[in-house]
């Protein structure tokens, strides 16, 4: 057999799916002119001697950060070993080699090609992100364009994974450096969100680095931001209100005195944060400052404010089954999370209609937030994700409930103020007030404290009774113990699935998961995430479990409940011991100690 027929085949290829003589794309064979390459492969032999001699090298100037290799093998046979472990014999395993030791200064797509004919040709391609232990494989089974193996690799959710983690990490950073820069915890989300907005003005982006002063420069920051409000079709009885929110930075002794202090900081969130927002479209960055920056304040906390995490706004938009034809409230809208997270599921669904999305995001999204600063947030967090903003209003939810009825809503998502005084408004009453505002037989989730639910006596019993008089409930879902922890706040949660205005039938069963673990692990100076790619697999079992109604012992149940029961998954389930022995005893302690030491980073 013959392994230059492969190369041939690769080769052509590339030339019809436009790398070669494509401007900006450089393909190398065997060697790169790339001396940081060089260096890197120079122990990469797949013999374990030597260097290493890739037979394709791809690279693209505007992506400095990524490296694709490819490997040839005549033989189909030869495509990949069991373990890819075995270089020198399988295409893959040297294409994988070859990424191991580039992967230690960039970001490496790593592909094996077998077959000597298009016929029997194999491609499997593999990504392996710098720093990371070890590669993963791409949904990929031919040679793509660059353009679409980028989009591949760069959108793949062990890519956000990381990109997420650095994003968490810099949080820290920026946050310490807003703290010596004596900024409030209050404000720094609203300064964070300023600048997001005006580097997206090109005259901003060009000109910040040049005013004389550094008053100048906070002054022409805000200005951008009110130019960039009334371009998006705020209110105008809105921008008042909003300009207020931001006027501190004209004022702020530090950042309009300090020559380098302004100018440094909107550089440094420039190179840190607007590379993820654009590559990770339809995220709450602007939520997770936010989290950040008031972890050790008291004053939001102390009004019940806890944003929801990210996964967490993209599983309850799954569960809701939110599609292009959606109209999507939240009532309790925050910075705008799950509106965020329902966005991206329907421009999905849009199927790049450019007409129906510029309608999704201008009509069908729906907010109501009631603090004045974290109104600003949303709207400029909404802006940042081009449109949108329109439709979040400022006010009192429980006094809007006619002019939201009038839109007409399909799904409500929300996570509503958690009670903190007597005298606070119970959570379950603003499920109720959402419900109230969407269609018949729209479906509302919920994301309240498990105490609400599992009440027998007081409030919570009445507002349950009320629920079930005018609405199905549909599931209830037990979520992490320490889903919060990032926002430092130790209330335990569930969801709660509800058709609206449909009554609870007389021995209608509701489905209850047990969905306590997602994966995520506690990090030191990372917080909780997703450390070893857990989550989008139990994301797609928890889904499809909840839209199937899956029985499963330990993991769900369906009961006919009534308003004095516990609507919790615990308080029904059984647990089958008889298989329990000392061996699964041993086997599980085994595990777990193997956990507890490739985690050897994860707080106490």
């Amino acid at each position: 057999m013959n392994e230059r027929k492969t190369e041939t085949l690769v080769r052509s290829a590339l030339l019809a799916r436009g790398y070669e003589g494509k401007a900006g794309v450089l393909v190398e064979e065997q060697q790169s002119d790339n001396p940081r390459i060089q260096k890197l492969l120079k122990r990469a032999s797949k013999a374990g001697v030597g260097a290493g001699y890739p037979e394709f090298i791809i690279t693209a100037p505007q992506y400095p950060n990524l490296v694709i290799v490819i490997e040839c093998k005549a033989s189909p046979k030869r495509h990949r070993s069991k373990e890819l472990d075995k270089p020198k014999e399988y295409a893959c395993d040297g294409a994988v080699l070859y990424a191991a030791y580039l992967s230690k200064e960039f970001d490496v797509i790593a592909i094996g090609v077998s077959g000597e004919t298009k016929s029997e040709q194999r491609v499997s391609v593999f990504a392996h992100l710098e720093g990371q232990h070890k590669p993963y494989e791409l949904d990929v089974e031919s040679i793509l364009s660059f353009k679409d193996l980028y989009s591949t690799y760069i959108t793949s959710p062990q890519k956000f994974n990381v990109d997420y983690a650095d994003l968490l990490s810099y949080s820290q950073t920026l946050n310490r450096t807003l703290h010596r820069l004596k900024v409030k915890e209050s404000h720094r989300s609203l300064l964070i969100s300023s600048i997001l907005i005006s580097l997206k003005n090109t005259a901003f982006l060009a000109s910040y680095t040049k005013h004389k002063t550094p008053a100048q420069l906070a002054t022409s920051l805000v200005k951008t931001v009110i130019d960039e409000l009334k371009a998006s079709d705020v209110p105008r009885d809105k921008i008042e209100n909003l300009s207020h929110a931001y006027a501190f930075i004209q004022t702020h002794t530090t950042l309009t005195n300090d020559p380098s202090a302004l100018v440094n900081l909107i550089a440094e969130v420039g190179e840190h944060v607007l590379g993820f927002m654009e590559t990770h479209k339809y995220f709450d960055t602007v939520g997770q400052f936010y989290i950040e920056f008031l972890r050790y304040a008291n004053n939001d906390k102390g009004l019940g404010i806890v944003l929801t995490p990210p996964h967490i706004t993209e599983l309850f938009a799954d569960i809701a089954e939110v599609g292009k034809d959606s109209i999507v409230l939240d009532s309790c809208c925050g910075t705008g999370g799950f509106l965020i997270s329902a966005m991206k599921k329907m421009v999905a669904d849009c199927g790049g209609d450019s007409e129906k999305i510029e309608i999704v995001k201008r009509t069908q999204l729906l907010g109501v937030e009631a603090q004045h600063d974290i109104y600003a947030l949303a709207i400029s967090n909404m802006i940042l994700q081009e449109d949108g903003k329109s439709s979040i209003v400022s006010g009192d939810c429980f006094k809007l409930v006619a002019e939201m009825q009038a839109k007409s809503p399909s799904v409500g998502l929300l996570n509503p103020p958690y009670k903190a005084e007597k005298d606070d408004i119970e959570e379950l009453e603003f499920v109720l007030n959402n419900l109230e505002m969407l269609e018949s037989g729209g479906i509302c989730v919920g994301l309240v404290p498990i105490s609400c639910v599992v009440a027998q006596e007081g409030p919570n019993l009445e507002l349950k009774r009320r629920l079930l008089q005018s609405h199905t409930l549909e599931a209830v879902m037990s979520l992490p113990e320490d889903l919060f922890h990032n926002s430092k706040v130790g209330v335990v949660t569930c969801a709660v699935v509800l058709k609206a205005h449909t009554p609870h039938k007389k021995g209608k069963k509701t489905w209850l998961g047990y969905w306590r673990d997602d994966g995520h692990v506690k990090v030191k100076g990372r917080g909780r995430i997703d450390k070893f790619g857990r989550w989008p697999a139990l994301r797609e079992a928890w889904v499809q479990a909840y839209r199937n109604r899956d029985v499963e012992d330990g993991r769900s149940i369906a009961v006919a409940l009534k308003p004095e029961d516990e609507w919790c998954a615990e308080a029904y389930m059984t647990v089958d011991y008889s298989h329990i022995d000392q061996a699964a005893v041993e086997a599980e302690l085994r595990r777990y100690l193997a956990f507890e030491i490739l985690s050897d980073e994860a707080e106490v």
